[in-house]
């Protein structure tokens, strides 16, 4: 699978599909913590240990086969310095149209606070916008997500409006945010690291994207 073979390098960070021994490190990861209690939630990160492994699997292996070039995603596992330390995933559904896709994300609770999670969407817009020549980003982020709201601001994304979505059977505020090309092309200077693109060309070529 030409996926396998994607990788997206700055510096001590790198962003890949993990293999089935990363793939359960990441699932135990996850089990561990990706949130405070009683802070915002998913769906998939409640329930026993067990079932947040679970449910961290099977959403990785249904990924892995979603490749049609009109139905694509990208489930990167991050890796900091070696080590897997959440997930940063780029989806999109008919991309050879509309050049547009999104991004979502995860970080194991203990290694949160450390600009990780700034560097590894950084790192994905990179992929997109560069390698994949997309036209527009987009993130969304529940209100009460401090962090990941932060992380859209930092980068320059713009706000693209919110709207009230249900969340444990109570209403839930979700802002939309939406980075185009002509923003990424004006980003600052500090948010223009050295980026390496490893793999590409096969992917692109599975994506349809040298047609």
């Amino acid at each position: 699978m030409p996926t396998f073979g994607l990788r997206i390098r700055w510096d001590d960070l790198e962003l890949r599909l993990p293999d089935d021994v990363e793939l359960v490190a990441l699932a135990d990861l996850a089990a561990s913590g990706v949130h405070a209690p009683g802070a915002f939630s998913w769906p998939w990160t409640r329930g026993s240990r067990d079932e947040v492994r679970r449910n961290v699997l099977t959403h990785q292996w249904s990924n892995r086969g979603r490749t049609a070039v009109d139905d694509w995603a990208l489930s990167l596992g991050v890796f900091w310095d070696g080590e897997i330390v959440g997930l940063q995933e780029v989806s999109a559904k008919g991309f050879l149209v509309a050049r547009s896709a999104r991004t979502g994300s995860w970080l194991g609770l203990r290694h949160q606070g450390q600009g990780i999670g700034t560097r590894m969407r950084l790192a994905a817009l990179h992929l997109a916008f560069e390698g994949f020549d997309a036209a527009e980003m987009r993130s969304e982020a529940y209100d009460d997500n401090a962090a990941s709201n932060a992380v859209s601001r930092r980068l320059g994304y713009e706000a693209n409006g919110c709207r009230i979505t249900v969340r444990d059977e109570r209403p839930a505020v979700e802002n939309s945010y939406r980075m185009t090309r002509e923003r990424w092309e004006a980003r600052k200077d500090d948010l223009r690291p050295e980026i390496e693109l490893e793999g590409l060309a096969s992917v692109r070529e599975l994506l349809g994207l040298e047609k």
